[in-house]
């Protein structure tokens, strides 16, 4: 049978993509599941009320993880497996009735979604097919978003926005091949602002702050470094350096030992970024930082799901220091 799991504030009980094998009641606490909005891509933080279900459509569908599980405050939850949540089902009718109310206020919401999306006023088959173009390059959809400005390209050859078009088409053309599909760094648009912030000249500047800031690391001099590398977040000039420069806050956090200020910072950024390119260090860091908080369950739960997201591609070092760092728990 199931037994109560908790979760400190900060963490996550799942992420996006995950193998949905589980179900989840909400027993104290609080939880919100964070996915995109259909229209605008924008992130949507959906509550978990105490005695409610989630999870659920995802495990026994038996597909992937459609949301992030954040853990907003202390919370204790009931895990069940598939078999143990239907024969719990069977068995009371009434889990049965609040499982539908839950799915009934979900399609509640998707509903008005569609609403508000087919109330807008319709917008030129041109401008629409480069809008969802520009959705699908800037959610690193590459493949989705070569082949719509691609068309884009063939029936609108003289577009007015042809020629941006074929600036994200080389984007996800370059993208794909370099990271492949929802990998890589972010993709940002540039306006005409935006083009003369991101001039060669100033991505220089900010490579030369990433660096220097680096530098700062290896002799010690965490604040300062914190301190460059904010600074190349806020300007935001280039989404490379951006998403280089937001690991390294963290980095830096846990290395002046604020370990739950890196572990809240951590757990927003990747609601932002579900696949940074970096993820299995980031991880990595959440898992010491636990560990320096002498939380050791969820410091071996990370380095399981490090372990586990792996594969054949992920670096040796950070698997071998990960496995270390197991053993030394006795996990």
């Amino acid at each position: 049978m199931p037994k109560p799991a908790q979760y400190r504030s900060g963490s996550l009980i799942y992420f996006q993509g995950d193998p949905a094998d589980k179900i989840y009641i909400l027993q104290t606490g609080k939880v919100s599941l964070v996915y995109q909005d259909m229209e605008t891509g924008a992130d949507i933080k959906d509550p978990v009320q105490p005695g409610e279900f989630f999870g659920v459509k995802s495990a026994l569908g038996r597909y992937p993880r459609e949301e992030n599980a954040i853990v907003l405050s202390d919370t204790t939850v009931m895990a069940f497996t598939v078999p143990e949540f239907e024969a719990v089902a069977m068995a009371n009718s009434r889990i049965i009735l609040k499982m539908l109310k839950v799915f009934s206020n979900q399609m509640r919401r998707v509903h008005k979604q569609v609403s508000k999306v087919m109330a807008k006023e319709e917008q030129p088959p041109a401008d629409g097919l480069y809008g969802i173009g520009e959705f699908y390059l800037k959610n690193k959809r590459f493949s989705q978003a070569k082949h719509v400005f691609n068309r884009y390209l063939t029936f609108y050859p003289s577009g007015k926005n042809a020629a941006q078009a074929a600036k994200n088409l080389e984007i996800a053309e370059n993208s794909l091949s370099r990271y492949g599909d929802g990998k890589g760094p972010g993709v940002s648009f540039s306006s005409s602002a935006s083009a003369s912030s991101a001039s060669p000249a100033n991505s220089e500047k900010t490579a030369k702050n990433y660096y220097d800031a680096v530098s700062m690391i290896s002799q010690g001099k965490y604040q300062e470094a914190f301190v460059l590398f904010k600074s190349i977040v806020d300007s935001g000039v280039e989404s490379e350096w951006t998403s280089k420069a937001a690991f390294e806050i963290g980095r830096c956090m846990f290395l002046l030992n604020k370990f739950e200020e890196s572990l809240k910072y951590y757990t927003n950024m990747l609601i932002k970024y579900p696949k940074h390119p970096d993820l299995l260090d980031v991880m990595f860091i959440m898992g010491q930082s636990n560990e320096s908080l002498r939380r050791k369950d969820q410091a071996g739960a990370f380095y399981k799901k490090i372990l586990t997201m792996g594969g054949a591609n992920a670096d040796d070092s950070i698997i071998i220091k990960t496995k270390r760092a197991l053993n030394a728990l006795g996990a």
